[in-house]
């Protein structure tokens, strides 16, 4: 769930647009005004969301995001890993879709898509932008946050703030006592399984995900301890990004820092991530949406990955992750085999997967990452979503 248009960030962001817009030689214009028409149309409009924009607009906004809400810096790394070139002709790989068959250039030549990079063996095999975006390209991930904010649950508890996924989540949000989370533990939201009632339904603006899918802090808290209980924990899994954004309490509160600065320290600079990202809050100055909303670049998208297949390691060995965290995270939850931590499950592959088709594919027996930015048609169950699946899949199988 992406945040309302912010009026503080979008004033701070039409003086830096009125900076581009002034230099008629900046090949930036172009975008600047697309995005000054943008806050035109919407960006007094406190209730309008990511969610029902256009897909021409949401072009813009996906790589805007800093300019039209807060959000919190995730500095780069002063030692980047560096990724090795191995180009590899892929133009052999076909996949279908509805009975028709298509290249790997038919994907990335579609207007949903806006970036894909292969990584295997830690060399760029493949990698290729549509206009307007480029290695330096900083794209919302949505979902894929989830994943990230699992694995700093995964660092809080090697650092010894959290003791086990098995503690309530009382324990550290005492504000739920006596609510349908009474019983829930940390481990049961990583697997979205509270049995606590959730709506995910993005086309409904009156559904939970729409009214309080990017609270945090009190008023998430607040939201959630009045949802009733329709399951016992651990039985039933329902998709619900409110509860990914509960993750985020409970690491803020279990590490007494907020989440960006966790992860810069933790992993974004010792892994060495090139570029600087940023995670968006939910207002100035306040917490990260723990379910949602770092953007990063396509390379960093896929250093991710390769910090997974290295099992949460450094590149010197330090142990950033608790030893077979990754492998726990990934294992099928008891209410839904295609589930871990925050993770999608598939075929030995791990997905972190964001509405609108982002993209972070590892499959750990071809030490292969596959990293995707989209604008799809709609945020979810588009036909790109069946090429997305296609296409990975054909890449897994032909590397």
């Amino acid at each position: 769930m992406l945040h309302s248009f912010n009026k503080p960030a979008i004033l701070l962001a039409a003086l830096t647009i009125s900076r581009f817009l002034l230099a008629a030689d900046n090949p930036a214009a172009d975008e600047a005004r697309a995005l000054a028409d943008l806050l035109s149309r919407y960006g007094t409009s406190t209730a309008t969301s990511v969610l029902f924009l256009n897909e021409k607009d949401r072009q813009i906004a996906f790589k805007n995001t800093d300019r039209l809400n807060p959000t919190r810096l995730i500095p780069a790394s002063e030692s980047p890993l560096v990724l090795g070139s191995d180009p590899t002709d892929l133009s052999s790989i076909r996949y279908e879709v509805d009975g028709r068959e298509f290249t790997i250039d038919d994907f990335t030549s579609m207007t949903a898509n806006r970036g894909l990079l292969v990584v295997k063996d830690g060399n760029v095999v493949y990698e290729r932008y549509s206009p307007g975006n480029d290695k330096d390209t900083r794209w919302i991930s949505f979902s894929v946050s989830k994943s990230v904010s699992s694995l700093l649950i995964g660092a809080a508890i090697e650092d010894g703030f959290i003791s086990s996924v098995d503690e309530p989540i009382v324990h550290y949000l005492p504000r739920l006592r006596g609510s349908g989370y009474e019983n829930v533990s940390i481990k049961n939201i990583l697997q979205m399984a509270s049995g606590v009632s959730w709506n995910e339904d993005y086309a409904d603006p009156n559904s939970d995900v729409a009214r309080a899918g990017a609270l945090n802090g009190i008023e998430l808290v607040s939201y959630l301890a009045t949802l009733p209980t329709e399951h016992p924990p651990g039985e039933v899994f329902n998709y619900n990004t409110g509860e990914t954004n509960l993750v985020g309490e409970v690491l803020r509160a279990a590490i007494g820092n907020n989440a960006a600065t966790y992860l810069a320290h933790k992993i974004w600079q010792p892994f060495g991530m090139e570029a600087d990202a940023d995670w968006m809050l939910s207002y100035a100055g306040g917490g990260e949406t723990g379910g949602c909303c770092i953007s990063a670049t396509l390379r960093d998208y896929a250093r991710l990955g390769l910090f997974v297949l290295n099992d949460g390691q450094l590149a010197n060995g330090n142990r950033v992750l608790p030893e077979a965290w990754i492998e726990e995270s990934m294992t099928p939850s008891k209410a839904a085999p295609y589930y871990g931590y925050l993770w999608w499950l598939l075929d030995g592959a791990y997905r972190a997967i964001g509405i609108f088709e982002q993209h972070i594919v590892i499959d750990p027996e071809k030490n292969l990452v596959i990293a995707i930015h989209s604008n799809a048609s709609s945020a979810t169950g588009s036909n790109y979503s069946d090429h997305v699946s296609s296409v990975t899949q054909a890449v897994r199988n032909a590397l």
